[in-house]
């Protein structure tokens, strides 16, 4: 701007684009605008379909990278990313568990699978839509009945903690992998929402995890007191 008042022009490279917002205040106040190398032409140049995290604005999405939550993309070893990845394998040892505990018999275990099942896949949703986990019931176990019971499996089942055996029959081993699976996964949830000094964004994931740990040792304690009917 010169000492009159006036204002000189705004240079705009090709390679620079002016939001509407710019080209509105511009218009409203008679700035010229220049274009040394020639105004591009309106429309020519796509709309970016893809954000990143890093700032980077995409046409076309790289293969190296994917969906972190709407259009925004990260690294495929991003730990949100690793997160979901242990959610889908946890998923694929509860429908082994399940044809494990069909195969003995014991449908009143693959029913109560189910409802694991179900919760374990409602968890890609309470990341990606950033919804709450709540309260965890799983079947017929509140939060304190599922600390209570874990701890102390022979005051309720008469079945004190074991080491799982190979001739604890495939049901009982299938569980125990799944069991680990849940650990695998709540260490994954750890590094994914781990803020500074260690503290986490998502306590409640890291919790409903903790808590569905519990149910998957207190179905060991079951199978292994013969609590579960062949059928």
């Amino acid at each position: 701007m010169s000492g009159n008042g006036s204002r000189g022009p705004v240079v705009v490279r090709r390679d620079q684009v002016l939001t509407p917002g710019a080209r509105d205040y511009l218009q409203r106040h008679r700035v010229e605008v220049v274009y040394p190398q020639g105004k591009a032409q309106e429309g020519s140049a796509p709309a970016p379909k893809y954000q990143t995290l890093f700032g980077a604005a995409l046409l076309e999405k790289p293969e190296h990278m994917t969906h972190l939550r709407g259009n925004v993309l990260v690294f495929k070893d991003h730990p949100r990313i690793a997160f979901r990845g242990c959610i889908d394998t946890l998923e694929a040892e509860i429908l082994l568990a399940q044809q494990a505990a069909a195969g003995e018999g014991l449908h009143g275990l693959a029913e109560e699978l189910e409802e694991v099942l179900a919760f374990v896949r409602r968890f890609i949703r309470f990341d990606v839509l950033e919804e709450p986990v709540g309260e965890v019931r799983l079947c017929g176990y509140g939060p304190e009945e599922l600390r209570e019971h874990s701890h102390y499996p022979e005051q309720y089942y008469g079945q004190s903690h074991f080491l799982p055996h190979y001739t604890d029959g495939p049901a009982l081993l299938a569980l125990n992998k799944v069991r680990t699976s849940v650990r695998r996964t709540e260490l994954a949830a750890y590094g994914a929402f781990r803020g500074e000094e260690g503290s986490v964004t998502r306590p409640d994931l890291l919790l409903g995890l903790n808590r569905l740990s519990s149910l998957l040792w207190i179905l060991m304690i079951k199978r292994k007191a013969g609590r579960y009917e062949r059928s």
